[in-house]
């Protein structure tokens, strides 16, 4: 069932620039691999909003495309029974439910989910309601276990029925304050970024940090993209963080740095790209031609 399997991975706080500096330098290899980086806008500015918006299928949009998929207001990868305007939605999956993960239960699947920061605590009240929807469900306790992470998904894949298609989602730590993975050479704390700014906060520290935190974390996540390369794999940020921008530090802030995000995204074993703009110079040289040929 391997081309209807889906996997989602949200990069928390991992900021466009982020990832657009390392993937180009080729220090993104296996996320690379996915297929072409998008610059999209997140449906909100922290955590929980954002996955909240995820479950309905309002996942990171190209703003300026008007094509399904890389923009959800065009139409949406993962559309519920009803969750705004009908887009084009195309090969898109339809779902019902509360949720997409509900939708995708319902369908067959064996939903599975491992998470990071404390929005998704099921130990609390709000952070319960994220996780709530996955047959099976981890949540990590910090934001440095990925290696426990991958570890749990794999031995959970294997328990799944070779017959039943999958959808698992990854919420990723590493790339969230304090930027700090295992191994690291540096101390976990003081962050370089923390709400208010202070006098531990660095801008090229911060940007320093997430990125090794990001190249560190594409050396770990190979084997689970090669798991779902023929099935569908979206890969996002759920938001940004401020580095001192407006004098602005970290996330839960309305900002263009908290809401432009990277998105790469696979659909079904095919890469999702951006149709070619339009040459507007030749179109423009043409315009004024024929304004000149006018009488």
């Amino acid at each position: 069932m391997a081309g209807d399997d889906v996997l989602f991975v949200s990069l928390d706080s991992c900021r466009f620039d982020t990832f657009f500096k390392a993937h180009q330098a080729g220090f993104l290899p296996n996320l690379a691999g996915v297929g072409v980086l998008h610059r999209a806008q997140s449906p909100s500015y922290f955590t929980y909003g954002s996955h909240a918006a995820f479950w309905m299928g309002f996942t990171p949009g190209v703003v300026a495309s008007t094509e399904p998929w890389l923009n959800p207001k065009a139409g949406k990868l993962f559309r519920m029974a009803f969750s705004g305007s009908q887009g084009r939605d195309g090969e898109g999956f339809r779902l019902e439910g509360a949720n997409m993960i509900e939708g995708f239960r319902r369908n067959g699947y064996r939903t599975i989910g491992s998470a990071s920061v404390d929005w998704f605590n099921p130990a609390t009240d709000t952070g319960a309601v994220l996780g709530a929807p996955f047959e099976r469900f981890h949540f990590s306790g910090n934001t440095w276990s990925l290696s426990n992470q991958l570890a749990w998904i794999a031995t959970e894949l294997a328990l799944t029925p070779l017959a039943q298609p999958v959808f698992c989602f990854l919420n990723v730590g590493e790339t969230h304050v304090p930027y700090w993975h295992e191994g690291a050479s540096w101390e976990r704390w003081p962050s370089p970024c923390v709400p208010f700014g202070g006098s531990y906060c660095d801008a090229a520290e911060s940007a320093r940090r997430q990125r090794i935190c990001l190249e560190w974390v594409d050396r770990q996540i190979g084997p689970l993209l090669q798991r779902f390369c023929d099935g569908t794999v979206l890969v996002c940020a759920d938001h940004g963080d401020c580095w001192g921008e407006d004098g602005l530090w970290e996330h839960g802030i309305s900002h263009p740095a908290t809401l432009t995000v990277p998105l790469m995204l696979r659909v079904r074993g095919v890469s999702v790209r951006a149709p070619n703009p339009p040459n507007f110079s030749s179109r423009l040289r043409s315009l004024v031609s024929q304004l000149l040929r006018r009488p």
